[in-house]
This record gives C-alpha cells, sequence and structure tokens, in this order.
C-alpha cells in the first residue's frame, strides 16, 4: 500500500506540474518548448523502470517497459482522433493544451478504475484472459478494416445529445465552459468538446486496459505503465502533431500488435488449463512489439517518400451512426 500511495503522490505531483505550466499563460506550444517535455517524460518513465529493474529484477522492468511501450503506441493512435476533435470544432490553438490536459486526467481516472475492475476479474475468473483476448482481437480486426477512415465527431450521438439538451453557441470564450449572450446563459463549443474527449477517452480504455493486462497481470504494473504512457501524451501531441499524418501504417501496426496481444490472452488461458500448450514471454512480446512499431515508421517514411499526398487516418470506430469516407 506504501508503494501505491507514493506512486500516486508521485504522479499527483507530475500533473500539478502540468497544471500549473498550462495555466501559468495559454499560448501555441513551440517545438522545442513539447520536445523539452516529452523527453522529460520519457526519461521519467525510463528511470522508473530501472528503479523496478534494481529492486524486484529484470523481470519486472521488462514488464513495465513493455506495458509502457504498448501503451504509448496506443496514445499516438489517441492522438489522430484528438486532433480531429480539435480540428472540427474550431478549437482555438491557445486552449489545446487545457482541453489535452483535461483529457490526459479523464483518462488515468476512469482507467484506474477499468484496472481495478480487469485486475479482480483476472483474479476471480481465469476465463477473463479469453473475454480480453477476444476484444482486442476483434478492435485489432476493426482497426485494419477501418484504416482509412476518420471519425466524424459531429455524427456522434453524444455531440447531437448535448446540442439537443443544453443551450448551445459556437463562440468561444476563453477557458469558460458556459458564457451569457443577451442575458441567456449558453454552453460554449469547448463544453462539447471536454465531453467528447471524455467519450473518446472512455473507448480507448476499453482496448487499452485489457492490451496492457496481456503483457503483465500486476496492476501496479499496470497502472504506471498507462499512467506514464498518458502523462507525456499534452507534449506528445505538440511535438508529433504537424508528422502524424505522415505514419501512414500506423493503424495497420496497432492492428496487428492488438491481435497479437489478443493472441497472447487466449494462450495464456490455455497454457494455464493445459500446462502443454505454451506461453509467449514477456521478452518475446517486447521484441514483437518493438518490431513491428520500426516497421510501421521505415513502411511509412517510404510510402510519403513515394507519394507526398498519401495521408494517415486514425482508423477507429467511435458512437457515431455512420462514418466518412476519406478522400
Amino acid at each position: 500500500m506504501w508503494l501505491w500511495f507514493v506512486t500516486i503522490i508521485g504522479i499527483i505531483f507530475l500533473i500539478a506540474m502540468d497544471f500549473v505550466a498550462v495555466s501559468r499563460k495559454p499560448h501555441d506550444v513551440q517545438f522545442k518548448e513539447a520536445a523539452l517535455w516529452s523527453i522529460f517524460y520519457i526519461g521519467v518513465a525510463v528511470a522508473f523502470g530501472v528503479g523496478l529493474i534494481a529492486w524486484q529484477g529484470a523481470a519486472i522492468g521488462t514488464e513495465f517497459y513493455t506495458a509502457y511501450l504498448v501503451e504509448k503506441s496506443l496514445s499516438v493512435d489517441n492522438l489522430f482522433v484528438f486532433i480531429i476533435i480539435l480540428a472540427q470544432f474550431a478549437v482555438p490553438t491557445v486552449l489545446h493544451q487545457r482541453v489535452l490536459l483535461f483529457g490526459v486526467v479523464l483518462a488515468l481516472v476512469l482507467r484506474a478504475v477499468f484496472i481495478a475492475v480487469g485486475a479482480a476479474a483476472l483474479a476471480a475468473f481465469s476465463f477473463t484472459f479469453v473475454v480480453f483476448g477476444a476484444i482486442l482481437i476483434w478492435t485489432g480486426i476493426q482497426l485494419a478494416r477501418h484504416r482509412d477512415e476518420d471519425p466524424d465527431p459531429m455524427d456522434s450521438k453524444v455531440v447531437q445529445l448535448i446540442h439537443r439538451r443544453i443551450p448551445s453557441t459556437t463562440q468561444y470564450d476563453g477557458t469558460n465552459l458556459f458564457t451569457r449572450i443577451g442575458g441567456k446563459k449558453l454552453a460554449t463549443p469547448l463544453l462539447t468538446v471536454m465531453i467528447t474527449i471524455g467519450v473518446t477517452d472512455l473507448l480507448f480504455a476499453l482496448d487499452s486496459i485489457p492490451a496492457t493486462f496481456g503483457v503483465t497481470q500486476q496492476a501496479y504494473l499496470v497502472f504506471t505503465g498507462n499512467a506514464f504512457a498518458l502523462l507525456g501524451l499534452r507534449a506528445l501531441y505538440f511535438l508529433l502533431k504537424g508528422l502524424l499524418d505522415k505514419l501512414i501504417y500506423l493503424s495497420t501496426g496497432l492492428a496487428v500488435i492488438l491481435v497479437f496481444i489478443g493472441v497472447k490472452l487466449v494462450l495464456t488461458f490455455a497454457h494455464e488449463t493445459w500446462s502443454s500448450v505454451p506461453k509467449i514471454p514477456t521478452v518475446a512480446s517486447l521484441v514483437v512489439i518493438a518490431v513491428v512499431l520500426v516497421v510501421v515508421a521505415i513502411a511509412s517514411l517510404v510510402k510519403v517518400r513515394r507519394d507526398p499526398s498519401a495521408i494517415a487516418h486514425a482508423g477507429r470506430l467511435t458512437d457515431a451512426p455512420e462514418k466518412k469516407e476519406s478522400n
């Protein structure tokens, strides 16, 4: 319990640092600032893993780094959807940091709940491995099928419900979620953006948490892997937003990773039931995930050089009733 307490206090401290940085003066984040913050958060994660290796051994450290790499790669896909949401709602660039920070905090809370439920389910029912595996395999297949499509937030049932139930305006009023126009209190688009980001975080948690449990069954490592990946998400957005549309094959690569981890979870259940069934080691998982990401980066680079007009897509399903086809 003391380890959980110290870790949570440390994460709250890092979030507080972000809040101070964002609230001090809303501004457009430049590449240098984003790069420094990204290096800082990656450094914190690496140092944490080194500490785990020194304290608990290489096996635990490897599980943490694998969980972190899985979440980091999935978080890049999150950024695609965030960019689409921010663009669709024409969010002023000076507010991007605040929206992303809200998304990070909400994602941490939601995933903490999912991790607690997932850990309890795995401890009580070993068949949960198969359930998680099936979720990941299905998600991976759907991600591959929709790899050339982008979700349209404006078609979201959540957005439509907000617009029907809450009097709104299309005008932003700084960081205010509500404003007064002609003596009438109206919701600004920022409220809809925040809620849309929250729903998106919830949807992403449905596959990211099972994916992390696929590489380690220790709730502490699942939580810290998620936390350190999410804490650097805001800086990663500003660092990569000009490059994300060049990662042509990211959705395909993530689909492969999700299906691989799904199969790993099913094999884990089978191994516990029938010892003769092989089990995929964590080190092998780390190697496979790293190789897939490297291949994705190289293949995307080659594709962009051959066809400069090619762009990447989010490839994610939302609660929209229909999807907009890409050109």
